[in-house]
């Protein structure tokens, strides 16, 4: 029986009142293998010494693939200082800041986060995060249909280039309060194509979401967008990657109503996928309907600064019913770091960061679509992503790589099967011109056997034909 903190006793005496006979009568259709009368023998526990050493000795044989891959986690240049930092004891363990009173550097560090994040998408505000990028979508998705009181369609066009597990989040929260997800296909520049929902769906929607840039790497245009919105009524909830916003106009220039991204770029390491950062940001004449925390700033009784949770529509401080959300935290340290990171490189750190990530993949596109067999899917501006389409199947060219130290990209095909044989690449300022030449040149390597083939079978063609009798009987 699995640990339940009731004696024998207690829990027969549950499961009589329930008229079962067993405790796992209380679950469906469980597959009786998956069933254990008795707890799974488990090997001698190891001292810690012991761990420690396997440890080291399996990190030991760990060798880091050179990372050409993005779609939503980046490899970016951490500086030293910002994790030292973030690990001292205040910030690494201090607890979530219910008493304002007693947690005064927390609460300002969550206001000098809220200030720089709305500083760079160029919003009103900022909440204090949400837990990743996928979660802010969905609850940017929720709050503009909150937002949009003119409306009643309850619909949401959504960008088929937006990251697809943003989508899925969005689709699994949305359904659950009857919320329609459009999706725009992509049109031949990798764009959404909002006038194909409009000639087979119709108009009336809440929002129109869209992402700059978008996870295909392409930049919509923001401009268009915002007069379509307006045209439709609706809410403009634009996607980001904060680091491009060092070299991009902010969406809030472009009048964009809500703005939501990951912040993992900004100083937190990849980790195996988490823990991540939510952005969110919107005009001010939206922020009762923002998830989650947002701390403020005031004086106290003797006039001297002091900081607060305030604006706590939270179901922790009001009716559930009246709730916008229910998120109940936000992610601390993960704010702490993204706030040393952006404090650290300033606006021209920030626009050196982006700038070279931009170079890089220029450099890096241009070497490997002239590999034969290799070429862009979209004719368009992009910032540090771009699709490739290869003359093959993405997932055993990237396994290839891989076995020569190469994390070459992430195979998209299955995501976007419209697109074919789409490998998705990027680079970041990590990548140097040698690693460049480096996946140039493996990819070569690969891609050139089935070439060369090609060649032969070409070549073979050509002097049989030649060598053939015509209808004189006369070989050419």
């Amino acid at each position: 029986m699995p640990f339940v903190p009731h004696t024998g006793e207690q829990a027969e005496e549950m499961l009589d009142r329930m008229g079962l006979a067993r405790l796992r009568d209380l679950y469906d259709e469980v597959p009786d293998s998956l069933l254990r009368d008795e707890p799974p023998s488990i090997f001698p526990g190891l001292d810690e010494a012991g761990v420690t050493r396997i440890a080291r000795e399996r990190a030991g044989n760990n060798t880091p693939l050179l990372c050409f891959a993005g779609g939503g986690a980046y490899e970016h240049h951490i500086p030293a200082a910002i994790w030292d930092i973030a690990s001292r004891g205040e910030f690494y363990s201090n607890y979530t800041p219910y008493q304002a009173e007693a947690a005064q550097g927390s609460l300002q560090l969550t206001y000098e986060y809220q200030t720089m994040i709305a500083g760079l998408t160029g919003m009103d505000v900022a909440n204090a995060s949400l837990y990743d990028g996928a979660t802010a979508f969905a609850e940017a998705c929720l709050m503009a249909v909150r937002c949009n009181r003119k409306s009643d369609a309850r619909r949401i066009a959504v960008a088929r280039s937006l990251h697809p597990a943003w989508r899925a989040v969005a689709r699994t929260l949305l359904n659950g309060q009857g919320i329609e997800l459009v999706e725009a296909p992509l049109d031949d520049s990798g764009r959404a194509d909002f006038n194909y929902v409009y000639e087979n769906v119709g108009g009336g929607f809440d929002a129109i979401a869209v992402a700059a840039p978008n996870y295909l790497g392409g930049m919509p245009d923001l401009e268009a967008w915002r007069a379509l919105a307006d045209r439709e009524g609706a809410l403009l909830v634009v996607g980001i990657n904060p680091v491009s916003l060092g070299l991009l106009r902010p969406p809030g220039e472009f009048g964009a109503d809500i703005v939501c991204g990951e912040g993992q770029p900004l100083g937190i390491p990849m980790s195996g996928g988490g823990p991540f950062l939510g952005l969110l940001a919107c005009k001010a004449q939206y922020i009762r309907q923002m998830p989650g925390r947002l701390a403020g700033r005031t004086v106290d009784a003797a006039g001297d600064t002091a900081y607060v949770l305030t604006l706590q529509a939270r179901e922790q401080h009001i009716r559930r019913s009246r709730a916008t959300s229910n998120i109940c935290t936000n992610q601390g340290l993960m704010v702490v770091a993204a706030t040393l990171y952006m404090a650290l490189l300033g606006g021209e750190g920030m626009r050196r960061v982006a700038s070279a990530c931009h170079a890089r993949t220029a450099q890096l596109v241009e070497a490997l679509t002239a590999i034969g067999g290799v070429r862009r899917a979209f004719d368009a501006p992009f910032f540090h992503e771009d699709v490739l389409c290869l003359d093959r199947p993405v997932a055993p060219v990237l396994a290839a790589l891989a076995e020569q130290g190469i994390l070459g990209g992430v195979d998209i095909s299955s995501e976007y099967p419209e697109l074919g044989n789409a490998l998705l690449v990027c680079a970041t300022e990590m990548r140097t011109e040698d690693d460049i030449i480096c996946y140039a040149r493996a990819l070569r390597e690969i891609v050139a056997p089935r070439q060369r083939a090609a060649r032969n079978r070409r070549a073979t063609s050509a002097r049989r034909t030649k060598h053939e009798p015509d209808d004189s009987g006369q070989t050419t």
